[in-house]
């Protein structure tokens, strides 16, 4: 009986380290992620990227904290979009990648997102199992700031990987730099219009559903001018969407 009991202590303690050790990950981030655009043409050709997809399948997150399970998928969400990218580079768009072609992959359920390529603890995955039925659900809406669907108009991916002990300030600093990004967020004052992602569009739910509320989120992040103008004539302000470019976030573009 003692020994079952190590050898299942020993296989936890293996799997988190396995889990937190993002040492490769970082060092792929530093070299070649700036201002979060990416240089696939050179990731392409770097191995270490194997390495720690590989580190990743073998870890079991079964008993991982909430927030190491956090950062577990987040992690494997980035590395896995960087892998599949750079395994079809040269690209101009991540669409490309879908069965079929971009507007056919979309009506048969057949994108990049859709496809189970990711393999963790001996389970298949997709892009979108691990966004929609593991992170979605862990009821943080601002992990979509935090996940990089390799294209322009997405959040910039972060230079370093997620780690438990910092992910809440982590992703502060994600869901800020975001909505305070004019290239993708723009808040008119004078005329009370919010011109905003369609990311606050696709997953309204997360942010409450209704307009008002996804304002209430966005203001939390704004300076304290904008985010005041916003609360206190909440009742005038109006959403429009901004179109989203599906351009690669390619460096060498």
């Amino acid at each position: 009986m003692f020994k079952i009991i190590l050898a299942s202590i020993l296989i936890v303690a293996l799997s988190t380290n396995c889990a937190q050790n993002n040492d490769i990950y970082n060092q792929l981030l530093k070299k070649y992620v700036k201002n979060g655009l990416v240089n696939y043409k050179q990731l392409k050709k770097d191995k270490r990227l194997d390495e720690y997809t590989d580190i990743l399948g073998k870890t079991n997150p079964t008993d991982f904290s909430h927030n190491q399970k956090l950062t577990f998928w987040i992690n494997a969400y980035n590395a896995f979009t960087l892998k599949v990218v750079a395994e079809n580079y040269p690209i101009e768009s991540i669409t490309e990648l879908h069965t079929g072609g971009k507007i056919i992959g979309y009506l048969l359920g057949k994108t990049v997102w859709d496809k189970k390529f990711i393999i963790i603890n001996k389970k298949k995955y997709s892009l979108n199992d691990i966004e929609h039925k593991i992170l979605r659900k862990m009821n943080d809406p601002r992990i979509h700031f935090a996940i990089v669907c390799a294209s322009i108009s997405c959040p910039e991916l972060r230079n370093e990987a997620y780690e438990a002990k910092k992910i809440d300030n982590q992703l502060s600093e994600q869901t800020k730099l975001f909505i305070n990004d004019p290239t993708r967020n723009y808040f008119d004052v004078q005329h009370k219009r919010a011109h905003i992602s369609k990311i606050f569009s696709w997953f309204g739910k997360d942010f409450g559903s209704s307009d008002k509320n996804i304002l209430r989120f966005i203001s939390k992040y704004l300076p304290e001018q904008i985010s005041k103008n916003i609360i206190t004539n909440i009742n005038d302000w109006d959403i429009s969407y901004n179109d989203y470019n599906w351009n690669l976030n390619d460096s060498n573009k």
